[in-house]
């Protein structure tokens, strides 16, 4: 609210003007303001620069699935086991995380359907704690393929995530190997496991469930990598290319299968959905 609008607002005999917050956004690559209407209906895609903003889970899905879909309930998980506290609680902060969130946790699941193609969809909420992995995560990435299994569906798993929650300690670590021992059983099932990066995703989750799947698809622009590019930077002591840790630089290099505009993601799921999905799913 601008000095004029407080200064009319403070006048008693006039009317108090009200502005929705969401009438604008101010895109985070190229600064420009754009109509908040306008840039929901492309998908949060900035219609200027064609910057693909972070989105939550319950639009993402709302997104990739058919209408009808059913959206699993996030799974119970010891809290603060560890009880863990910085410069506030680990309560605190899950209690900050949820009360900005539908959810209790940073991982939700729904089984649905693709262009009328079983799939089980799983999508990771940067907005939580910054879709860090915990126990809730861990435990919902294995309730999704454990629900991929019994449906013999594929299962895919859109990423965003800034690492491990660190605030579980080595018990948030000790969700990279559960996951990855789910997705060998889905291999096993024969059962595709596809992968949407998108931005950011980092630290444990691409050292894990990230880059395992049978085909990787990412975002345009999203940041995905392991390591932040200044550590790398600082350990090899080299000045690391343009690009680097972009879906397109990790393109050209051979570490995803292909950069997907968002307004072509669903589309191309179902293509590679036929390729892949066994008779029992489609």
């Amino acid at each position: 609210m601008n000095w004029f609008t407080r200064v009319r607002n403070n006048l008693s005999w006039l009317p108090k003007r009200t502005t929705d917050k969401d009438l604008w956004v101010k895109c985070p690559s190229c600064q420009q303001m754009v109509f908040g209407q306008e840039y929901t209906e492309n998908m949060d895609v900035c219609p200027r620069c064609d910057h693909h903003g972070r989105i939550g889970a319950d639009k993402r899905l709302a997104m990739l699935l058919d209408e009808g879909f059913e959206t699993l309930p996030i799974p119970d998980v010891k809290e603060d086991p560890l009880k863990f506290r910085d410069s506030k609680k680990y309560t605190d902060r899950l209690k900050q995380a949820r009360a900005k969130s539908p959810h209790k946790d940073a991982f939700l699941v729904g089984a649905g359907a693709i262009e009328g193609k079983a799939v089980v969809v799983g999508v990771q909420d940067f907005s939580f704690m910054g879709g860090s992995m915990g126990m809730a995560v861990g435990t919902a990435f294995c309730q999704g393929a454990e629900r991929a299994l019994t449906l013999r569906a594929p299962y895919i798993v859109v990423t965003a995530a800034g690492g491990a929650r660190m605030q579980e300690g080595i018990l948030s670590l000790m969700q990279m190997p559960k996951a990855t021992v789910m997705t060998r059983r889905l291999k096993e099932a024969g059962l595709p496991y596809i992968v949407v990066l998108t931005d950011p995703t980092t630290g444990g989750v691409t050292a894990s469930y990230a880059m395992l799947g049978d085909v990787h698809i990412a975002e345009p622009g999203a940041l995905i990598g392991f390591a932040g590019q200044r550590v790398i930077q600082d350990t090899i002591r080299e000045q690391l290319p343009d690009g680097f840790q972009r879906a397109e630089y990790l393109h050209k290099h051979g570490m995803v299968d292909m950069v997907v505009h968002r307004h072509d993601l669903r589309d191309t799921l179902a293509t590679v959905l036929d390729y892949l999905a066994p008779a029992e799913a489609a």
